[in-house]
């Protein structure tokens, strides 16, 4: 159940404010803290981030992704990899981070502890990083992470350390979305062709089971070198403050084909047929704005339906705690980043039954999981059922306590390395045999 600034639950039951504000969090917080709690206490105890460093001997680690932070079409692939670097620099790590040129930022910087390097363009990024990566050019490292977004960086033909490699979700069909059909088929080519036999020996990481279930089925590469690593969620995503006093429902994310932001744009106009007063907010930029902001304009929506660009962490919270749902219609995804803030804020969702998602939103319980035609109806109908959208807030907030920044830096510092130990044994090995 959430609050407004009248007392009342989104279905309409008059409650006291100071109450309202209370219920939730307080629910979720107690059903989070039994969870974690009893799961920690039949595991056995996992050394720390601090611990993995001090006995490793990695020291010198290098990461390579096609977008930094900086990037204008920068989103959750490159806001997992700051997290983790910038969590790896606090405990002793000399972390670099390598990615294409970034507009209107410089080649090289420092941020949150870690030193960014950027080369070369867009595309030309993926030979160039891999010719300076095998003549020595960057090195040398004690450990590697790549991050293979669509197209590979093929570190299996020329790193010699010990590495491990970020897959957040197979890109499958979009290729077709994003590039014209001779360069879609490259795309395609690449991924699902020509990259997976150059990495059946590499160590995986992915986001969650579902992306874990299409990398072995889609791509072929075997299970027992896929590593299930889930994101996770800044501790200042909590819940606070007052809902928005009339329905409001938040979508964030790039304004990219994948995102299908039209089919969402659809989903809202059909849900504020059965809620008048509804609002609903689209924080994200990208280069598919112009159509959206002529297709809200031609639904006569412009008054109720915002596209707000990019905000910054403040803001992004501040709608998190006034919305009531998070709501998705996305094609692809390795998690959904953004559910499971919102989550973490006491907001439900109502999201597309895609890999990713289903990890993200426990269907039924923290969420809902349609498909991209029920979206509309399905939305409406939670912001009227005021029993079902207090039970998937309180799921969603104490499903999102069990994800921090910390475990997801420890565990994939913990793939390294165990990579590290393995191939100092396949040295030792063929040692004695020589």
């Amino acid at each position: 159940m959430t609050a407004t600034d009248n007392g009342r639950s989104p279905g309409g039951v008059t409650i006291p404010s100071t109450q309202a504000q209370l219920i939730l969090p307080q629910a979720g917080r107690r059903a989070a803290q039994l969870g974690v709690s009893g799961v920690q206490a039949a595991m056995p105890r996992r050394p720390s981030l601090a611990e993995l460093v001090e006995t490793s001997g990695l020291r010198r680690v290098h990461i390579l992704a096609w977008r930094d932070l900086d990037d204008p079409e920068s989103g959750g692939s490159e806001l997992h990899a700051d997290k983790v670097a910038e969590r790896w620099a606090q405990a002793g790590i000399d972390v670099s981070l390598r990615t294409a040129l970034a507009p209107g930022h410089p080649e090289s910087v420092r941020r949150n502890g870690y030193a960014v390097v950027r080369k070369a363009g867009r595309y030309s990024v993926f030979p160039r990083t891999a010719l300076s990566g095998a003549l020595g050019r960057t090195g040398p490292w004690d450990g590697l992470v790549e991050i293979w977004n669509g197209m590979p960086f093929f570190s299996p033909v020329w790193a010699r350390c010990p590495r491990v490699v970020f897959l957040h979700h197979v890109h499958a069909e979009m290729w077709r979305m994003v590039l014209s059909p001779k360069l879609a088929k490259v795309g395609e080519t690449m991924e699902f062709k020509v990259a997976p036999p150059m990495y059946r020996r590499t160590r995986i990481l992915t986001l969650s089971q579902s992306s874990r279930h299409e990398i072995i089925e889609l791509l072929g590469l075997p299970p027992r070198n896929i590593t299930v690593v889930p994101p996770g969620i800044d501790p200042a995503y909590t819940p606070s403050g007052e809902r928005s006093p009339h329905p409001l429902v938040l979508s964030v994310g790039r304004l990219v084909p994948v995102k299908r932001f039209d089919v969402l744009i659809d989903a809202l106009l059909r849900a504020r047929a059965d809620h008048p007063t509804m609002e609903a907010v689209i924080v994200g930029e990208g280069y598919e704005r112009p159509q959206l902001e002529k297709k809200i304009a031609a639904a006569g929506a412009q008054a109720w339906l915002r596209l707000v660009g990019r905000v910054d962490d403040d803001e992004l919270l501040a709608l998190y705690r006034r919305a009531w749902i998070l709501t998705s219609a996305s094609a692809r995804e390795g998690w959904g980043m953004t559910i499971t803030e919102a989550a973490a804020c006491g907001v439900p969702s109502v999201a597309t039954r895609i890999a990713g998602h289903t990890d993200a939103v426990i269907d039924g319980e923290t969420g809902l999981l349609v498909e991209p035609d029920d979206l509309g109806r399905t939305l409406a109908g939670v912001l009227t059922d005021r029993e079902l959208h207090g039970r998937l807030a309180a799921g969603a907030l104490a499903h999102a306590a069990t994800f921090t920044w910390a475990e997801t830096a420890r565990a994939t510092f913990a793939a390294l390395v165990r990579e590290a130990a393995r191939q100092r044994r396949g040295a030792s090995l063929a040692d004695r045999r020589r």
